[in-house]
């Protein structure tokens, strides 16, 4: 099993993007990607860009996640 969080792109530097979530910042790799630009939500996994989400699915999936941490 693995797992990927979606963060938001803030910047991108050739094949390297900072990407944010809730104030936390992460240089992430882009080479499994073509096309992303500041704004994008992406899904990390192991340091990498592996899917586009849309900021509907992105939000929705972090709340999942809220929920299953306060369930803990």
């Amino acid at each position: 099993m693995c797992l990927a969080i979606p963060m938001k792109v803030v910047e991108i530097e050739g094949e390297r993007a900072t990407v944010e979530l809730e104030g936390i910042r992460r240089v992430i790799g882009l080479a499994l990607l073509e096309g992303v630009e500041i704004g994008d939500h992406l899904l990390i996994h192991a340091g990498f860009a592996i899917q586009r989400l849309d900021e509907e699915a992105a939000l929705e999936t972090l709340e999942i996640f809220r929920q299953l941490k306060n369930a803990l």
